[in-house]
C-alpha cells in the first residue's frame, strides 16, 4: 500500500514528484505576477516553469498509458 500511496502524491519509481512540481508552478506564477519580481527572475522563472510542464505532461501520458495498459488486461 505504501508503494501506490507514494505514485499518488506523484513519487512513484521515476522519482519525479507530480505534487511537488505543481506546488512549485503555483509559487513561481504568484512571484511571476507580483510586481516586485525583476524581468532576470521572470525569465528564469518562465525557463524553469517551461521545463516543470514538460516533466508533468511526460508523468501524465506515461499514467496514461498504464492505465490503459490495465484497461486492455
Amino acid at each position: 500500500m505504501e508503494g501506490r500511496d507514494m505514485e499518488s502524491r506523484g513519487g512513484g519509481e521515476s522519482g519525479f514528484d507530480y505534487a511537488a512540481a505543481l506546488a512549485e508552478l503555483e509559487e513561481m506564477a504568484a512571484k511571476v505576477e507580483s510586481a516586485d519580481t525583476g524581468i532576470d527572475d521572470i525569465d528564469r522563472y518562465m525557463r524553469r516553469s517551461m521545463k516543470l510542464v514538460e516533466e508533468c505532461r511526460a508523468y501524465l501520458r506515461r499514467a496514461r498509458e498504464k492505465l490503459d495498459a490495465l484497461d486492455e488486461e
